[in-house]
Parts: structure tokens; C-alpha cells; sequence
């Protein structure tokens, strides 16, 4: 038998009528977490038919929602379960899969459906594609940087507050960019069969095609560690357009020059990773480095371990902020097991 929300859409048929011609998806589960209505918007934004997904959950391979830092959250975060057990309204920015597997951003609105006597008998979610939106985010903030490079009045204002005050740091925030982490392969061997002079020619020589390239793709580098480069990028697929360009084109020129002069050429190993981040100033009182930190950061390093040579590795976060083109140059690789988290991580490699 039908629930009693259940039974009470099915009857309403202005309720139907209203709902499908909303241009937002919307969708109602039962108690069990059940679709038992799927209008016209979902269809048009998911690709799935209300047909092949009433009676299922979002879970079993329909939507797979992963928050912005790339956790599966139908498993075990999913926003529907709290909402029906405290009963507060959530709002967030998720990416559901499209029925062609691709993802995309969304902002999505989830709230309480009570029965007649007052308890919560299901939920409802209402969410709306923000691509465009995103992409304006991202051509702002590239903008902007693109401008900073010029004329900064931001570090200019706060470079000037602190020589006022050397005890005012730069205000610390959180923000979403994905980071790539580029590393030498057999670095060791490297330095113990060539002269001090020559490794740090040849180290000096790939930061120079890792920096330019970066900028080209309107990234920053923002630091070396050792042997390794660690760059930000506001867009996720300028960061994939770098990497690939880095290895198809940079590594290619910078291995014919150190062939000329009778050496071996070098591999690398690039990952990346996307989600939120503190970005700060940190340090001590005498030296600091405005930096990001944060779980994003540590991932992004650990896929580039996992890398296979001269090849790229992104994680599913990374992959769920790439355009159409960039989406279909990846294939699913393997997964990645964090410590202290109990999904794992879904990596991607590029196909060509």
C-alpha cells in the first residue's frame, strides 16, 4: 500500500501540474528515502526518466551526490537522512551524476514533509544547475588575478597595514581551488649519478616550464618542496589543461635538451585534487607564507604518489568540476583509502 504523502500526490493533480513545469528538478522520497515523485525539471537536469527512478533511492546509481571535496554523501552524509531525523531545512552546493555519468553543480534545497499528525513521513528536494553560475565565479576570480598580477590593491593595502602594524596578519579564509602536485621520479638516482651544478640546473629548468605553464593556465605556483612543485588554480580544468601541457609539451622539450648533452632524460608524476581550503598566512613572527592547508591539500599529494609515470591522476572532485571535453579524456583508474574516512576516494587517469 501507498504511504499516506504518497497517496496524497498521487491524487493532487494540480500539485502534479504545478511541480513539472518548474524548471528546478524536484523530487519527494518517503520514509524509506524512496522516490515517489520526480518531475519534469529532474528529468531535464539528471537525464533519468521519472519512470526509472520511483521506487528507488538516489543511491542505487542514480544521482551519487559527493559534496565539493569529492565525499559520497548517499552513503552514509546523505542531507535527506538528517533532515528527516532533526527536521532542519539544508542547503548546500552538491554535484549529482547525470545519467551520462557526467557531473555537474547544483544548488539544492532539502526540507521536512510532515503526515497529519505532525511526523515526518518523507522529504523534499529541490535543486537548481549552477554551472553557469560557477563558470561566472571562475572567470571572475581568474579575472581578478589576472589583474592582480599588474596591480594588486588588496596586497598593496594589506602589505601597508602591516608595516603600520607588523603584528596584523593577513586575514585568513576558506576557499574552494584545486591544487596539483607535480614530483620527480628517482630523484635519488638522479643526484647521485650527476654534479650538484647539474641537478639544480636540471630542477631550476622544469620549475621554469612548471611556472610558466601554470601562469599560462592561470594558476600559481605556491611552493617547492624539494624535488616537488605545489600549484593552486581557481578552475579545475585550467589545472588538467596545465598538467597535460606540462607533460605532453614541457617534460618533451626539457628531455630533448638534456638529451643533447648526453644525459638521461626525467619522468615525473603529477595528481590532483579539489575541494576547500584554508588559505593563510602562516609561519612564524619572522618569516610567513600566505599558503593553503587542509585535507584537499593532503590528498592532492597523495595521488600524485599513486601517479603512474608521465601520466595524470585526478581525483573524482577534480573530475566532477571538468567541462564536457575534459570529462571525456578520463577513465576510471583505481581508489584511494584515507585514514580516518570511510569512503574512499575514486581517482581517474587520462586516456590520451
Amino acid at each position: 500500500m501507498k504511504n499516506q504523502i504518497a497517496q496524497q500526490i498521487s491524487d493532487d493533480k494540480i500539485f502534479d501540474l504545478t511541480l513539472n513545469h518548474l524548471f528546478d528538478g524536484v523530487y519527494i522520497v518517503d520514509e524509506k528515502r524512496e522516490i515517489i515523485f520526480w518531475n519534469k525539471g529532474s528529468e531535464d537536469l539528471t537525464g533519468f526518466r521519472s519512470e526509472e527512478v520511483k521506487g528507488c533511492r538516489c543511491s542505487e546509481n542514480i544521482l551519487n551526490h559527493i559534496d565539493e571535496n569529492g565525499v559520497l554523501l548517499c552513503q552514509n552524509n546523505c542531507p535527506i537522512v538528517k533532515v528527516m531525523s532533526d527536521g532542519k531545512p539544508i542547503s548546500a552546493k552538491v554535484y549529482p551524476k547525470h545519467k551520462n555519468g557526467k557531473r555537474f553543480p547544483v544548488e539544492t534545497h532539502i526540507s521536512a514533509i510532515y503526515d497529519d499528525d505532525g511526523r515526518i513521513a518523507g522529504a523534499i528536494e529541490v535543486f537548481r544547475d549552477i554551472s553557469s553560475q560557477e563558470n561566472y565565479r571562475i572567470l571572475q576570480e581568474k579575472f581578478t588575478n589576472l589583474i592582480k598580477r599588474y596591480v594588486s590593491n588588496k596586497t598593496y593595502d594589506e602589505v601597508r597595514i602591516q608595516i603600520k602594524d607588523e603584528n596584523t596578519a593577513i586575514k585568513s579564509q576558506q576557499i574552494d581551488v584545486t591544487i596539483m602536485y607535480i614530483d620527480v621520479v628517482g630523484f635519488t638516482a638522479f643526484t647521485e649519478q650527476n654534479e650538484p651544478e647539474e641537478t639544480v640546473e636540471m630542477l631550476n629548468s622544469l620549475f621554469e616550464i612548471c611556472d610558466v605553464i601554470t601562469r599560462e593556465c592561470f594558476g600559481d605556483i605556491d611552493k617547492y618542496i624539494g624535488d616537488a612543485v605545489m600549484a593552486i588554480f581557481t578552475d579545475a580544468n585550467d589545472a588538467i589543461n596545465s598538467a597535460l601541457k606540462i607533460i605532453n609539451e614541457g617534460l618533451v622539450s626539457l628531455n630533448k635538451r638534456l638529451q643533447e648533452k648526453g644525459k638521461e632524460g626525467i619522468n615525473i608524476r603529477i595528481g590532483i585534487n579539489s575541494g576547500t581550503v584554508i588559505q593563510g598566512d602562516i609561519g612564524t613572527v619572522n618569516r610567513k607564507d600566505l599558503t593553503v592547508i587542509g585535507d584537499a591539500v593532503n590528498t592532492a599529494a597523495r595521488i600524485e604518489k599513486l601517479s603512474p609515470v608521465n601520466r595524470l591522476l585526478i581525483s573524482e572532485a577534480t573530475l566532477a568540476r571538468a567541462n564536457r571535453d575534459t570529462f571525456s579524456q578520463f577513465s576510471y583508474y583505481n581508489e584511494l583509502k584515507v585514514r580516518g574516512k570511510t569512503e574512499s576516494i575514486k581517482l581517474y587517469i587520462n586516456t590520451n
